[in-house]
C-alpha cells in the first residue's frame, strides 16, 4: 500500500516538525521569564522554521527551489539543536525532556536527509 502525497501535510517529515514545535512550545513555558526574549524566542523561531520551510517549499514549482527550502529546514533543525543543548546546559530542561525532544529532531533530520536525497537523486523512470 502507497500513500499519494497531494498536498505539504501529507509529508511525514512535516507531521513530525509539527509536532516537534508543540513539544518546543510546551517545555519553553517553563523557561525563567528573563529568556522570553532570549532563548525561549530563538528556540520558538527556529522550530517552527522547520515545517514552515516544508510547506513553503512544497508549494514552489521547481524542485531547485524545493531543495533549497528543504536545505533551510535542516539548517534550522541543526539551530534548534544547539539551543536545545543550550537550555540543557542552563538546566532548563531536565536530561530525560532533552534526550526526548533531541531524538525526536535527530528523527526529523534524517527525514529530512532522505527527502534531499530523493529530490536531488530522483530514481530514473523504468524503460
Amino acid at each position: 500500500m502507497t500513500s499519494t502525497i497531494k498536498t505539504f501535510r501529507d509529508l511525514h517529515v512535516w507531521q513530525k516538525a509539527m509536532t516537534l514545535v508543540t513539544d518546543i512550545y510546551q517545555v519553553s513555558r517553563l523557561f525563567p521569564k528573563e529568556e522570553i526574549y532570549g532563548l525561549t524566542s530563538q528556540l520558538r523561531r527556529c522550530a517552527i522554521s522547520i515545517p514552515s520551510n516544508l510547506a513553503e517549499g512544497y508549494a514552489r514549482r521547481s524542485r531547485a527551489d524545493y531543495t533549497r527550502f528543504v536545505q533551510i529546514a535542516t539548517g534550522s533543525r541543526y539551530e534548534l539543536e544547539t539551543q536545545l543543548e543550550i537550555a540543557a546546559n542552563l538546566g532548563y530542561l531536565s536530561k530525560g525532556r532533552y534526550i526526548e525532544i533531541h531524538e525526536h529532531a535527530r528523527e526529523i533530520e534524517r527525514m529530512l536527509s532522505s527527502l534531499h536525497q530523493k529530490l536531488t537523486h530522483p530514481p530514473k523512470a523504468a524503460k
